[in-house]
């Protein structure tokens, strides 16, 4: 137990730090756009890395090298498809919410924005989507609680009740006293952690294999033949079934803000290459850690007792091997990280949801700014404690319905916010089918049709396209002041990408034109 007392430290510092930042944080929190979108106010660096660290939970850390250790590159098309999902997002998705949740009456949140993108009078679509969003998220969240606690309880020894607590209370700290730009800026930092951590283990892995890589090329042989081969086992439906994940991007709430937060629609190109770059290094180094991994067991078998019985935790065991415990402790600090960033930020969403789309909606449509401030904090309280009593039964079956999470959001607001940003003539009738569609699709694939293989998202994805276009163009179009609305937003967005393409004179020679 003395050799994880640095690791003890290392993270009781980090947490620390999470809650300092909150604090820090909460002076620039002056009204309720600041709280739950830091006031639009986010440059191109916090946007990217932000959006990135609340995206990869613990699963880029714990779950995808596991699985490439245990069944080698064949597991990394999930990969594949996340990046050219994630990338697509970035391009067609960012800059348009971005000016087009502005124009929207300064929508703060995505029911808001259909609110008032559709006209929705009798808020339907408002109060539908956020019912959605608070269903899933709360089983998301105690989802993330429960990974927080496992983390501690295996590195600590602590009794998983206690484990849960802290993980728990550290984020809630943080959010709750900084709101959005406490959980902005320490996601920036637990993002440069990720990479750090993701981009030193293979490394080091790698050198303390011996005589690298004909070492490494005998090992794999003899521990997986089929290690390398990216279609080994699988069939075509297997490979389209995980790049699909892909899909899944365009209708995550907690990322989508990330773009509506930003401080000019002219910050989202840079923001995107500074994103991906993160998101193919990261990815890259997980996947490698899983493979190198399998080489280094092979060859250390005394060592593989941890990683034979659970693979998912491949990472954590490399870390407290080849690492001195201080700088264990700072890598290993990046899985807590990739559990907070992403609940901090699924926290906030629900609260957001809760004060915006029914407290204010319904309730109090003349709260003041304050008022509003300490209600979403009540709220951040209230959805946590939630997801503490769902995830104080770690092996209960409603944590099990945190696979629907991801292909539920994907169906239900994918299509419906790409269509929403791209086509002017879909209607609000064509928004709530489309959502109820693809979400119910996703619930019925997953129980009656597993057995063929398909990813869920896909037909769910599908079908709530063709229905958003068939049920808008059947229906009366959507009025002048919608249209109007509309073409005002695509015509700001078309003008700020033309700008960052004109070349930009010195002031001191005059345009000819």
């Amino acid at each position: 137990m003395s050799q994880l007392n640095p690791t003890l430290i290392t993270f009781m510092f980090y947490i620390v730090a999470m809650v300092g930042i909150g604090l820090y944080a909460y002076k620039s929190t002056n009204d309720f756009s600041d709280y739950i979108l830091g006031g639009r106010s986010l440059g191109s660096v916090v946007t990217a890395l932000s959006a990135g660290a609340s995206d990869m939970s613990g699963w880029l850390l714990m779950g995808l090298p596991g699985a490439i250790y245990l069944s080698g590159l064949s597991e990394a098309w999930i990969a594949i498809g996340l990046i050219i999902g994630a990338w697509l997002n970035w391009l067609l998705v960012a800059g348009r919410l971005r000016v087009h949740t502005e124009v929207q009456n300064n929508a703060l949140t995505l029911p808001d924005y259909f609110t008032s993108r559709f006209g929705d009078r009798k808020k339907v679509l408002r109060v539908s989507s956020a019912i959605v969003i608070l269903v899933f998220f709360a089983i998301y969240c105690a989802s993330g609680m429960v990974a927080g606690a496992r983390l501690f309880e295996s590195l600590f020894g602590w009794s998983y009740t206690t484990a849960l607590w802290i993980g728990a209370i550290a984020t809630i700290s943080y959010v709750c006293i900084g709101g959005f730009l406490a959980i902005s800026w320490t996601d920036t930092f637990q993002a440069g952690l990720m990479i750090f951590a993701l981009l030193l283990t293979p490394v080091i892995t790698y050198l303390a294999i011996g005589d690298h890589s004909q070492q490494m090329t005998v090992m794999l042989a003899e521990a997986h033949p089929h290690a390398m081969n990216m279609v080994s086992g699988l069939s075509f439906v297997a490979i389209i079934s995980s790049l699909a994940w892909g899909l899944g991007y365009f209708g995550q709430p907690h990322i989508l803000v990330r773009f509506m937060a930003a401080d000019s629609v002219k910050t989202i190109p840079a923001a995107r290459r500074i994103g991906m770059t993160w998101m193919i290094l990261c990815l890259g180094g997980a996947v490698a850690t899983g493979f190198i991994g399998i080489s280094y067991f092979q060859a250390h078998p005394e060592l593989a007792a941890a990683v034979s019985q659970n693979p998912e935790t491949i990472f954590m065991e490399l870390t407290k091997i080849l690492f001195n415990p201080w700088v264990a402790g700072v890598i290993l600090a990046a899985i807590l990280a990739a559990v907070m960033s992403t609940l901090s930020c699924q926290l906030l969403v629900c609260s957001s949801t809760l004060t915006e789309d029914l407290y204010k909606a319904f309730f109090r449509k003349n709260a003041s700014q304050t008022e509003l401030v300490w209600v979403g904090r009540f709220m951040v309280l209230a959805i946590a404690i939630l997801a503490i009593w769902l995830a104080s039964n770690p092996s209960s079956k409603v944590l099990g319905l945190v696979a629907y999470a991801w292909a539920g959001f994907g169906a239900a607001f994918g299509p419906l916010i790409i269509l929403s940003l791209f086509w002017k003539r879909m209607t609000l009738n064509g928004a709530i089918v489309g959502m109820v569609v693809g979400a119910v699709s996703v619930i019925v694939w997953k129980n009656t049709m597993a057995d063929t293989g398909l990813y869920e998202i896909v037909p769910g994805f599908i079908l709530a396209f063709i229905s958003i276009i068939t049920v808008s163009l059947l229906g009366k179009a959507p009025s002048q002041d919608v249209v109007e609305r509309f073409e005002h937003a695509d015509g700001l967005y078309k003008q700020a990408m033309q700008e960052l393409k004109e070349p930009r004179l010195p002031a001191s020679e005059p345009r000819l034109d």
